[in-house]
């Protein structure tokens, strides 16, 4: 990806620097090599960014997921996820995520990318794992980092992350190979699932990674514990995944209006309250939303524009979302409700009896 700001040499960050900083809202940026010539003479001001810590250059702070919603089976109708990545960095989005364990994501986003004459000015996250015939065979780890080269269109990985920790000091060697090579920039771990958080804060408490990638949102804030605080003092950069906790948080809000005070952070919709309230933590550098409709990724984008929340008015969000019935049960709601996906990962689910 090309570097959003040039200027800007490697720095150290600590909670005192991060702290004094939080609650600023937004930088003005312009970002460079948009889409077509009417949106070229565009200038994206006023636009989040956060700082990566080990480097200090800088990136949106929405990012796009891909899991689930970016694996389509092949011959299937796609076009609406080309809009949707169309959308995205029109918004001035750069941070794309996804994995080979994404069905048909990778090959999507690479396709996608290509055709619009992106590719190389996206920040773009892949992930990986160790799973060879002994505990330390990294020949599977190889093969998938060339995969997702050749599908992604890329000779350079921007971040590498470690699949669910899945032998994770194996991977987190390999991926520092790779990075002493220049085949990725960055290194890091990621997981979902807060139960494996114990095991994540270590590796972010030593200071090992450039990022790390986590579930954190209104309704499960367990990452606020160990890791945030660790990801400051360690300048460990955070991605943020499920921040709308598979659409169920839309679900216990639907039909609500907003609170009148979200006009003070220039917040317009619900997808955008959840959005500013984590992107307004001041460990988190990026969160990745996934969606499938373009007008859900305009939405989405939005939450770039406008100010941030600062530490009292994140309580006050917190307070209102308390208050609507069905929010302290969340995490024990059906993923995705009223949304069926039809990928490649859906179908090997059904075939082997599973669903995530």
């Amino acid at each position: 990806m090309k570097n959003f700001d040039h200027k800007h040499p490697a720095m150290d960050v600590s909670r005192r620097d991060v702290l004094k900083a939080f609650g600023l809202g937004t930088i003005a940026f312009a970002f460079p090599g948009l889409l077509s010539s009417a949106s070229a003479s565009t200038k994206f001001e006023d636009i989040t960014l956060k700082a990566i810590p080990r480097t200090g250059e800088k990136v949106p702070a929405i990012g796009l997921g891909t899991h689930m919603a970016f694996d389509v089976k092949p011959g299937k109708p796609r076009e609406h996820l080309r809009e949707v990545l169309k959308i995205f960095y029109e918004g001035g989005g750069r941070v794309v995520d996804t994995s080979p364990l994404y069905g048909m994501a990778e090959v999507n986003i690479g396709d996608f990318a290509t055709a619009l004459g992106i590719t190389n000015e996206l920040f773009l996250a892949d992930k990986a794992w160790v799973t060879g015939q002994w505990l330390g065979d990294d020949t599977y780890a190889q093969q998938q980092l060339q995969r997702s080269m050749e599908r992604l269109w890329r000779d350079q990985i921007d971040l590498m992350q470690c699949h669910n920790l899945v032998n994770d000091r194996t991977m987190v060697r390999v991926m520092q190979e790779w990075k002493k090579e220049g085949r990725i920039r960055y290194l890091g771990v990621s997981h979902h699932q807060p139960s494996y958080f114990g095991l994540v804060a270590p590796w972010v408490e030593k200071g090992a990674l450039d990022f790390v990638q986590v579930r954190y949102t209104l309704a499960t804030r367990l990452a606020e514990e160990r890791i945030l605080p660790a990801a400051m003092d360690t300048g460990t950069a955070v991605v943020v995944n499920m921040p709308f906790e598979k659409a169920r948080l839309f679900k216990i809000v639907k039909g609500r209006p907003l609170p009148d005070f979200a006009s003070e952070f220039g917040c317009q919709t619900w997808a955008q309250f959840f959005l500013k309230w984590i992107i307004s933590h001041p460990a988190v550098t990026c969160a990745i939303p996934a969606t499938t409709n373009p007008k859900h990724q305009a939405d989405n984008i939005g939450a770039l524009k406008g100010p941030l929340p600062d530490a009292e008015m994140r309580s006050r969000m917190l307070k209102h979302m308390e208050t609507i019935p069905g929010f302290d049960k969340v995490a024990k709601m059906p993923a995705y409700p009223g949304k069926t996906f039809e990928g490649v990962v859906r179908r090997g689910s059904r075939t082997s009896g599973k669903t995530k």
